[in-house]
């Protein structure tokens, strides 16, 4: 009797869910529109309602497989996958993503290819033009038309499309499409391997592309040459925590995949020629049009932690790794968790839907996480053309033809737009406005990541793991490695372009000598094996020191100013036999190394100043203070205060007097602690230079760190006064700081939060994007490798696995993500009971 009303409580609450999806796509949020006609009582969302009941051991039949298929689920619905064979369990996890995931999935594909009008209507044109200028689908086309259909990248790629193509077909059998799909009557169409490709292409531009070369116009516009590369240098004033220490070696310079031979020469970036009216023109259009584009597809903020440890660092094991990615927070989440196993194949961790395989997990021997290395990867041409020459740009001496794709956008609910897309020897023409603008992106090199990360499933050692990373192209990532021999290390694999001319973080002439004309060959890209202080830790931060023999980038929001990094390496410094938990506690920290170096000198400076009751109070809460940005802290709410404002006050007035246009990029032009090159200025000039001249205001009195310092924490104290009111205690850093995971449809009631929270961009426990953070820790995971052949992992993300949100794994591992704990994944070629089991048949 229980177990009926039970069965019937759960089915209540899905209608109710259900309803709620209804009334608010009804009123149209994000990709969708308004809708008003009749729903069928039977299908749409109300099948919806019944699909998301919890699941039931049953068998199925997949007309794709060859074999049967043995799937378990535990409590929290994570998969395991044990297969006859590769195909069947590509086949198998293909199905398994579009069962759980259909709507995120057709979401990222459309985004991809430019078709996001076709369901969202006339809001997502821009979106699709975009894209189909940058060539996402351009790409996927490419990859896969020259990999050969008998590789097993091919193989995983037609396996995985007929497992989504399965339960396609049982959709439109049944009408139990996702709310999304019967609620605007736009249908998905088969899969196909160029749609996990043009998801991968999404992926890629996430942590890849940038406009910063944009922004660097801008400002050399308007600062200036000399003040730009002062304060927006290519290497930050403050020592850093590279993980590669070196010693380096030059070795010319590696061709790009297809591209012409190179010499072997070193490459060293040249002076700025000077931006013109026409190309600060061409920036802020295209800066203009990147700002409309759909959250997180133009990276801004660094992404994720990874560590490793082994030697006396370890206690009850013989290494151990952590990983925590930071990406946008999404529900449902960028990642669905899950184990797989065939011979020869036993892996487990988190998968990309849409993609066959495990981005980021373990297997039998060898653990591995990722972050995103940072290093500049898009550069921006200004193209030589001529109104007597409409259809040609000049390069190389010659004049030359522009090859040209044109394209047809479906949209929905009104008119198909046209669009023609240009193209050079550089790439796309993304703008036209005042100075014809092409991009040679490193996204669009085709890049054999799915090949790449078979490979590394399959690898049992270093060797091998780096002989897979040797493929690797874009997006250039820090693979941390750990293996069940105690072995540690990590390679930031990936194309490194380089120039032999000019000044790569701004927009350079297209006429040739520009030209990327490689790329740092692999042996010379930074990595480590098994460093001698038994710790290897990337947190974005530059990894490598400053005598390193190649450019990668500059300080300007290509790489994290290291706070992350220090923290992690002070964290482990010390220790000795740490086990998981230890781990777990750094990637929980909400230490904020900066405020610990710069508080005992802003307290400092207000020791020789007289104070009001108030100021006195709040720095009284600072003396006490540990750094931690906890959420019921208010000597962190009365630090960042002070620290937004301190940047203000310093470079804000040289702003003004130059005119800097802030609104055609507020990212990426203001001045804010999102402008690491900044940060870093003021720590480096508070710590070491307190007279700088930049503290002067332009024909504005002499002043200096001290008397900033005591200006900029009045002013902090005064606007939180107005703003939360009482005494300085009583701030705590949750009432004016929190997190929030949106849904992907961008419907309000389908998210989670905000919810006040702690931490900040420079803490392990990163929170980034703002005072409403949506970016951060997207899977948390810790491997602890006991003894050959076996590991102890854990690991958790802010979501769940259905995307469904009447389903009871929608959002159920979001208090547990909170609350900073951890679930026990799924072993690799284990295959433990689970609370469900689906037999699969063919």
């Amino acid at each position: 009797m229980r177990a009926i009303i039970r069965r019937g409580l759960r089915l209540a609450l899905a209608l109710a869910f259900s309803a709620v999806v209804m009334v608010v796509m009804a009123f149209g949020y994000g990709p969708v529109p308004p809708l008003a006609r009749v729903l069928d009582p039977g299908h749409g969302a109300w099948a919806s309602a019944v699909n998301a009941v919890p699941i039931h051991s049953q068998p199925l039949t997949i007309p794709g497989l060859a074999h049967p298929v043995s799937v378990t689920f535990t409590s929290q619905g994570v998969p395991s996958v044990r297969a006859a064979d590769d195909h069947d369990a590509f086949l198998a996890l293909g199905y398994l993503h579009a069962r759980f995931r259909l709507t995120q999935m057709d979401l990222q594909r459309r985004l991809g290819e430019g078709r996001l009008a076709g369901l969202a209507g006339p809001a997502a044109v821009k979106s699709d033009e975009f894209e189909l200028r940058l060539g996402l689908l351009r790409t996927a086309q490419r990859e896969w038309a020259q990999m050969p259909r008998s590789s097993p990248a091919a193989q995983a790629l037609l396996a995985y499309s007929a497992g989504v193509n399965d339960y396609l077909a049982q959709a439109r059998a049944t009408g139990d499409w996702p709310s999304l799909f019967a609620l605007t009557g736009v249908y998905p169409g088969r899969w196909t391997p160029v749609d996990s490709l043009a998801i991968q292409g999404v992926l890629t531009q996430e942590l890849d592309f940038t406009t910063t070369p944009l922004d660097y116009a801008l400002l050399e516009r308007s600062l200036g040459a000399a003040k730009t590369m002062a304060w927006f240098g290519v290497h930050s004033p403050v020592p850093g925590n590279p993980y590669d220490p070196g010693p380096y070696r030059n070795r010319g310079i590696a061709p790009l995949a297809g591209g012409p031979a190179v010499q072997t020469a070193s490459v060293a970036p040249g002076s700025p020629r000077g931006i013109s009216r026409r190309t600060a023109t061409a920036a802020a259009a295209l800066l203009a049009e990147a700002d409309a584009l759909p959250a997180g597809l133009i990276h801004r903020f660094p992404d994720s932690n990874a560590w490793a440890v082994n030697g006396p660092k370890v206690g009850g094991a013989k290494s151990m790794l952590a990983g925590d990615p930071h990406l946008p927070q999404t529900i449902p989440s960028i990642w669905y968790q899950v184990a797989l196993s065939a011979p020869g194949l036993d892996v487990t961790g988190v998968s990309v839907p849409g993609l066959p395989g495990v981005l980021i997990g373990h297997n039998g021997h060898i653990a591995w996480s990722l972050t995103d290395t940072q290093n500049q990867a898009t550069f921006f041409y200004t193209e030589r053309t001529s109104r007597s020459r409409p259809h040609q740009y000049y390069w190389r001496g010659a004049w030359r033809p522009f090859q040209y794709r044109h394209y047809t956008i479906d949209v929905r609910g009104g008119s198909p737009v046209h669009l023609t897309v240009s193209l050079t020897m550089h790439g796309p023409v993304m703008t036209q406005a005042g100075q014809t603008t092409s991009v040679d992106w490193m996204g669009n090199v085709p890049s054999p990541d799915i090949a790449v990360m078979l490979a590394v499933s399959k690898a049992s050692d270093f060797a091998q793991f780096r002989t897979a990373l040797a493929g690797w192209r874009a997006p250039t990532q820090n693979f941390v490695y750990a293996d069940d021999r105690g072995n540690i290390g990590a390679i930031s694999a990936g194309y490194y372009p380089l120039v032999r001319h000019g000044a790569p973080w701004l927009p350079m002439p297209g006429t040739g000598a520009d030209d990327i004309a490689g790329v740092i060959p692999y042996a010379s890209v930074p990595q480590v094996y098994d460093p001698p202080g038994h710790v290897v830790a990337t947190a974005n931060q530059r990894p490598v020191g400053p005598n390193y023999p190649y450019y990668i980038g500059t300080s300007a929001n290509f790489f994290d100013p290291g706070y992350r990094a220090g923290e992690i390496y002070a964290s482990l410094a010390g220790q000795r036999h740490m086990r998981p938990a230890a781990f777990a506690a750094v990637q929980l920290s909400t230490v904020d190394l900066l405020a610990r170096q710069i508080v005992p000198k802003l307290l400092a400076a207000l020791h020789r100043a007289p104070l009001s009751s108030q100021l006195q109070a709040a720095a009284g809460l600072l003396r006490g203070w540990d750094g931690q940005m906890a959420a019921t802290s208010a000597a962190a709410t009365i630090w960042w205060t002070f620290w937004t404002d301190y940047l203000k006050a310093v470079f804000q007035p040289w702003w003004t007097a130059a005119k800097v246009p802030v609104a055609k990029d507020r990212a990426g032009l203001s001045v804010s602690p999102a402008q690491f090159s900044l940060d870093e200025d003021l720590q480096a000039w508070t710590l070491h230079d307190p007279a700088n001249a930049a503290f002067s205001p332009p024909q504005g009195p002499h002043r200096d760190a001290a008397a900033v310092m005591r200006a900029a924490f009045a002013a902090a104290v005064g606007h939180l006064a107005s703003v939360l009111h009482g005494q300085p205690a009583g701030w705590a850093w949750d009432r004016v700081h929190s997190r929030q995971f949106p849904s992907l449809t961008q419907a309000p009631a389908l998210g989670y939060g905000p919810r006040g929270s702690g931490g900040d961009p420079w803490t392990v426990d990163a929170a980034e994007g703002g005072m409403v953070s949506r970016q951060g820790p997207s899977w948390r995971m810790i491997v602890a490798w006991t003894g050959p052949g076996r590991a102890a992992g854990e690991g958790v993300y802010p979501g769940g696995q259905s995307e469904n949100p009447a389903s009871p794994w929608y959002v159920d591992q979001v208090s547990a993500w909170w609350d900073g704990r951890y679930l026990p994944m799924p072993p690799a070629g284990g295959f433990t009971a689970g609370r469900w089991d689906w037999r699969l048949l063919p």
